[in-house]
């Protein structure tokens, strides 16, 4: 059973959530979105495992829910890890964004997305990750991103992801 602080819009934690009941309406869990960028501008996308309830198969950033006393970074960093066997290093990285989202795909969700860009050249190390998620993990252009977007092939609910095809104000830069 995963557990989660529970937010209000303040940021304030009000209290905890047990993943898989339903939301409250006045309370948010806080979900970190980790983009990898590498020398050559590309950008480190995964692809979520077959076994997916929601969006298998589908491409998307490095990313999960932040555990119940555990920061934002931390959260980070720790998703990385588990999802694609990279460790990264703080202070390689800056959180970008913070959104607020209510529904998705015309579910209440309610969360808190800190989005975060890091540098990292190092191999992707898929035999290392601590969890079956990942289907694979590949580097991949701008370009190629936004036609996986319009193939309908990325997770289609994650708010910076369309922030991050229709703006191109340096901020992933």
């Amino acid at each position: 059973m995963e557990i989660w602080d529970l937010y209000n819009l303040n940021f304030e934690v009000i209290g905890e959530h047990v993943r898989g009941t339903e939301m409250p309406e006045d309370g948010y869990h806080l979900v970190v979105h980790v983009w990898i960028r590498n020398a050559a501008g590309q950008y480190l996308m995964t692809q979520r495992s077959a076994t997916k309830k929601t969006f298998p198969l589908a491409w998307e950033c490095v990313g999960g829910s932040v555990v119940k006393g555990e920061e934002s970074l931390a959260a980070a960093l720790r998703e990385v890890q588990e999802e694609v066997g990279i460790e990264l290093r703080p202070e390689d990285g800056r959180k970008v964004l913070t959104q607020i989202r209510d529904s998705a795909g015309g579910t209440r969700v309610n969360d808190i997305n800190d989005v975060y860009l890091f540098s990292y050249d190092g191999p992707v190390r898929l035999a290392e990750a601590s969890t079956d998620e990942v289907a694979q993990a590949r580097w991949m252009t701008r370009d190629e991103i936004v036609e996986l977007y319009r193939q309908g092939k990325m997770v289609s609910v994650i708010k910076d992801l369309s922030y991050f095809i229709e703006n191109t104000d340096g901020v992933f830069a």
